[in-house]
């Protein structure tokens, strides 16, 4: 019988495999340590008609030994400046965050983590995120402030 951390390993190697056989536009992925299933390499393609379009920039993914039951944690190691992304790179983002009911109510259950995300799922809705943050509830609070005010002049692709 399988355990649980077996089956996280098993399932981020399948999503590894296909992702190698069949990249996806906008990012690819891989692992940061060939020994370690579990923390994995990002590098987004900036969308287009965004602030972030031409830039290229990395992240880490690193999931924890309960996946899929618990999200992993995603983190830029380029700067970014966005409502949704903290000062240390930190991504702030409703799939990320532990599943079930949210003890503030900003969120709804299903906006939350669920098992059946997978690495392409996660980047798809951060890169949908570059393209169009929360900046209601921002992580980034000068990064929120700025795109409402001053989305023109910061944000606007020229």
């Amino acid at each position: 019988m399988a355990t649980q951390m077996d089956q996280g390993a098993l399932l981020l190697k399948k999503q590894l495999i296909d992702l190698q056989k069949t990249p996806v536009d906008g990012f690819s992925a891989g692992l940061i340590d060939d020994d370690d299933l579990y923390s994995w390499e990002v590098m987004i393609i900036g969308p287009a008609d965004t602030f972030y379009e031409g830039g290229f920039f990395k992240a880490h993914l690193l999931f924890p030994k309960e996946y899929p039951q618990n999200p992993p944690k995603m983190k830029f190691i380029s700067e970014m400046w966005h409502p949704n992304i903290d000062k240390n790179g930190d991504v702030c983002i409703s799939i990320l965050h532990d599943p079930g009911e949210d003890k503030w109510g900003y969120e709804r259950p299903e906006e939350r983590w669920l098992p059946v995300h997978t690495v392409e799922t996660i980047i798809m809705s951060v890169i949908s995120m570059l393209a169009d943050p929360n900046d209601e509830s921002p992580a980034n609070v000068d990064a929120g402030k700025e795109w409402r005010n001053d989305y023109e002049g910061t944000f606007r692709k020229k």
